[in-house]
């Protein structure tokens, strides 16, 4: 029998030995031997008093060899997606949520929790310990474990369900993303777009092996064209290819619809929840949430849209005067919306992303990054050409401390084809206690859809990229800066979903500071700082229109946790519906009749944050604070950062997420910061 890679022990994903054909008999074999191991664990732990040693350190270490065959071939499946890899991808979902469930509803093993739980060798445990036992009985509950055999039954199915539509939900959007395209072929129809933006959609074209200009609905090709294309006609075509992805509406209307996927999706999170004794979906999720109660979150996403909502209609009544007076835009149609801002921004404050872009070549960006990191907390960084890699664009860099490498990550900046869009990071390596004692290092994944380098020349970011590579760094420092030796509550594993977001948040504002800027930014050509006058419009342009921006955000979550709260089995017109009342409360810009934002909302349809996308805000309360915590210290204070790190950072999930913001700030959160911060008046 040929070697499997998937099956073998490796520091690191052997990419390049990993085929298609591979993948499902690796993850069988994986789950057939951890159901065996897990009936010995539990048939012992159930004959003699268990203990941490004999009954959870085992169990971790069965979930990471799991876990270290399927990590590569999901972060494959994500940005280098081919068809044979898809096809193994899928039929690895519904194997592996059932095995889920089966462990999750194993009542052998939660009595050994449970009689570990009330033994006295609980109280000798420590923190990380504890925490992970309670947390574990918890999801036993949550899994259905108390439950008769028929709803467990039930519950499985639906959990297989879910799963299988939430791939299939990514697959839609990124087949919808990339089925349409428009090419051009004179440069003047583009007029109003950046060289920077023509150099990409030059290479889009090359890359096809085609002539002129390609235009495709991945971020980097469709913004600047919504952005900067005098072309009304063009940016409408655009702008509806792109709202109108895995819908009934649109150029491709109907091919890839998500809508079913949504009805069912929606029916059967009821249904779950019903199954567990919660009133709604929105209650299970918050089983495992800071947040309390339903009534708590719409409360604190209401009173946000009270605070914002008068700001945001003034913005917009400023906007619309000026594409009237000055753009001759009578009626400011939804394709219209970016285009005019943009033209108001560099009215108002003389800059534009465009403008910034050469002061961010990517290389420079990145040393910027570590050097940040290297200031707050101590840290080194290492480049190591030697790792596997997936691909040529792929970067892996080790981060040290007093000589010793603590953490490495994988740095993959740039759209292409085959790449689900978007930013992300996720966990290739957690940190955990091997039983011999020995620690596994933790390693991320840092996942962006940049704009790629043309020729020879690097990347030139714009200042929005720069924030967003900092958000996903943030993560990145949350799982590898852990001190937890339990992979349950290590890095982001066991955080409050509406916590995760703190340190991410927290990164973007080095973006903004005069001693940030000085590390990240420096001229393309020159590396000469960014001058104080750019730096000084940059700054006041920062709260260009974000109220606008909040009820933007605000109208996501609600319309999120309404969902989730008040529909238990809707239909596409109910959904719809809601949709539109949510904007009518909250959003303050025209919208069109064919949008269908919904259809690609992967946030709460194929990602982790369904009635949960209120994390997002939920989290900035709490990152702005932490932040304002540095700005009364100063920014690069080395003892507000050691604090930030040993409180927040390395503790991971090992505390409650409230007590882990008290222990740093000493007090409960204020809303006040992120109101100042985001220049909010009713502050």
């Amino acid at each position: 029998m040929s070697r499997n890679p998937l099956l073998e022990t490796h520091t690191l994903p052997p990419f390049g030995d990993i085929q298609p054909d591979q993948v499902v008999p690796a993850i069988e074999r994986l789950i057939e031997d951890n159901r065996t191991a897990i009936e010995r664990l539990a048939e012992r732990a159930n004959q003699a008093p268990p203990s941490w040693e004999s009954l959870a350190a085992p169990l971790e270490a069965l979930n990471d060899r799991l876990s270290q065959a399927w990590s590569p071939v999901s972060h494959l499946n994500a940005t280098m997606n081919s068809e044979p890899l898809r096809e193994a991808y899928q039929a690895c979902l519904g194997r592996l949520s059932e095995y889920s469930t089966w462990l999750g509803q194993h009542e052998g093993l939660c009595r050994a929790y449970q009689a570990l739980r009330d033994s006295p060798a609980y109280t000798r445990l420590d923190e990380a310990q504890c925490r992970s036992v309670d947390n574990t009985l918890r999801d036993f509950r949550l899994a259905g474990v108390d439950l008769p055999a028929d709803k467990k039954q039930r519950y499985g199915e639906i959990q297989a369900r879910l799963s299988e539509l939430a791939n299939t939900f990514s697959n839609h959007v990124l087949d919808a993303t990339q089925a349409w395209h428009k090419e051009i072929a004179d440069v003047q129809a583009l007029d109003g777009l950046p060289q920077s933006a023509l150099d990409t959609l030059k290479a889009n074209a090359e890359a096809k092996g085609v002539e002129g200009y390609r235009i495709t609905l991945d971020f980097p090709s469709f913004f600047p064209v919504v952005s900067f294309a005098h072309d009304r006609e063009l940016r409408r075509e655009v702008y509806t290819a792109f709202i109108t992805r895995a819908s009934d509406q649109g150029p491709n209307a109907g091919e890839y619809d998500n809508a079913p996927i949504i009805e069912e999706t929606l029916r059967l999170r009821h249904e779950l929840a019903e199954l567990l004794g919660f009133s709604t979906y929105a209650d299970y999720s918050l089983a495992t949430k800071m947040a309390e109660s339903p009534r708590q979150v719409l409360d604190f996403l209401e009173d946000l849209a009270s605070r914002a909502y008068p700001q945001a209609k003034d913005e917009f009544a400023e906007l619309e005067a000026y594409a009237r007076d000055e753009l001759g835009l009578t009626d400011l149609e939804p394709w219209d919306i970016g285009y005019a801002s943009e033209k108001l921004r560099e009215a108002r404050y003389a800059i534009s992303q465009e403008q910034l872009r050469p002061y961010f070549p990517a290389p420079r960006v990145i040393d910027g990054l570590f050097r940040v990191v290297e200031t707050l907390y101590g840290v080194q960084f290492e480049e190591d050409d030697s790792a596997p890699r997936y691909h040529p664009d792929v970067r892996f860099f080790r981060i040290i401390e007093h000589g010793e490498p603590i953490a490495g990550f994988y740095l993959d900046l740039y759209a292409r084809e085959g790449k689900r869009g978007g930013a992300w990071m996720d966990e290739c390596r957690v940190r955990r206690a091997h039983e011999d004692g020995h620690i596994q290092l933790p390693v991320a994944y840092l996942t962006c859809n940049f704009t790629r380098p043309v020729g020879d020349k690097p990347a030139l970011l714009t200042h929005d990229e720069v924030t967003t590579l900092f958000h996903e760094f943030g993560h990145g420092l949350h799982h590898m800066l852990t001190k937890q030796e339990v992979a349950d509550v290590s890095g982001i594993n066991g955080v409050a979903w509406d916590a995760v977001e703190l340190p991410s948040q927290f990164m973007e504002n080095f973006c903004w500071e005069r001693e940030g800027l000085d590390m990240i930014a420096g001229h393309v050509d020159t590396d000469a700082k960014l001058p104080g006058e750019l730096l000084e419009r940059l700054q006041a342009a920062k709260n260009f229109q974000s109220a606008m921006g909040m009820v933007r955000q605000l109208e996501f979550s609600l319309f999120d946790f309404r969902l989730h709260h008040e529909l238990a089995a809707p239909k596409a017109a109910d959904v719809q519906a809601l949709l539109d009342a949510v904007r009518d409360a909250v959003s303050v810009v025209p919208r069109a009749s064919f949008n269908r934002f919904q259809n690609g909302f992967s946030h709460i349809f194929a990602g982790g944050y369904a009635a949960g996308y209120y994390s997002y805000k939920w989290a900035e309360v709490l990152s702005a604070d932490a932040y304002s915590a540095f700005e009364e210290a100063g920014i690069f204070d080395r003892e507000t950062g050691a604090r930030f790190r040993r409180e927040i950072l390395e503790k991971g999930g090992a505390r409650d997420a409230a007590e882990t913001f008290r222990a740093f700030r000493g007090r409960e959160p204020s809303v006040e910061p992120l109101l100042r911060h985001s220049g909010i008046r009713a502050a």
